[in-house]
């Protein structure tokens, strides 16, 4: 019991610490490495949950919940990863509803934009460094997805695309 309450208090802290599903990968990683999975464990689950449909951090809690404590654990991870979030929006519209004729609200979501930007981007490169090092073939795969979504092409296209090159160019087989 004292560990499903770990890992309630693991994916609380992760939701009310971070401020957007993929910036709270980099803060995930750091709190579930070598404590719930393994850092070949995760890399596979940021990989599975951007490819499926849904949020990519609801399907990282649960399958980090659940590789630390099966089924049970997945729902504990889900319900503490969506319980903070919900209280949150639910506390923000009431007091902007009140507020949203201000012309300082504009301009805090506007500051926030550049941070949780340099966020993401500092977290797929700890991702891209871990899960298969700096090659050429990798150097070019983050060239090609990077002109690919500048395209508008559709990230799970790109992401699926990606892990086939992946497959055939980067296995030591």
């Amino acid at each position: 019991m004292n560990e499903l309450l770990l890992l309630f208090w693991t994916f609380l802290k992760v939701n009310l610490l971070s401020t957007s599903g993929p910036a709270s990968v980099g803060l995930l990683y750091h709190e579930a490495v070598g404590r719930f999975v393994t850092e070949e464990q995760f890399v596979q689950a940021v990989g599975f949950s951007s490819v499926l449909p849904g949020s990519d951090a609801l399907q990282l809690a649960m399958y980090v919940g659940y590789a630390a404590h099966g089924i049970l654990g997945g729902l504990v991870a889900l319900i503490a990863s969506i319980l903070p979030p919900t209280l949150i929006i639910l506390g923000v519209t009431l007091v902007l509803h009140r507020l949203r004729r201000e012309a300082w609200i504009g301009s805090f979501v506007e500051g926030l934009t550049p941070a949780i930007s340099v966020l993401m981007v500092f977290t797929a490169w700890k991702i891209f460094e871990k899960g298969g090092g700096i090659s050429w073939v990798g150097s070019g795969l983050a060239l090609a997805s990077f002109i690919a979504m500048y395209r508008k092409i559709p990230e799970r296209f790109v992401i699926v695309i990606a892990g086939i090159i992946g497959a055939l160019f980067l296995s030591n087989l």
